[in-house]
């Protein structure tokens, strides 16, 4: 990358409040390269609405498991 590639991306994740993820890595001629991606974090009702899914998933699969062994 170059210096203002590498600012711009700086100042994004200081002002916006985005994240610099690490999407992908590999070798290319005896060096490391790393793609890498901005994001946003969840909001606080999103995590909700993920923890409700999960849990919905949980008992689902839990129900099937008993139904089974009967």
């Amino acid at each position: 990358m170059h210096k203002e590639e590498i600012r711009k991306l700086i100042g994004k994740t200081q002002q916006k409040g985005l994240t610099l993820i690490p999407v992908r890595m590999y070798f290319k001629n005896g060096k490391v390269k790393v793609e890498l991606a901005l994001a946003k974090g969840k909001q606080l009702w999103d995590k909700r609405e993920t923890e409700r899914r999960r849990t919905a998933d949980k008992e689902a699969r839990d129900a099937i498991g008993r139904s089974r062994k009967a």
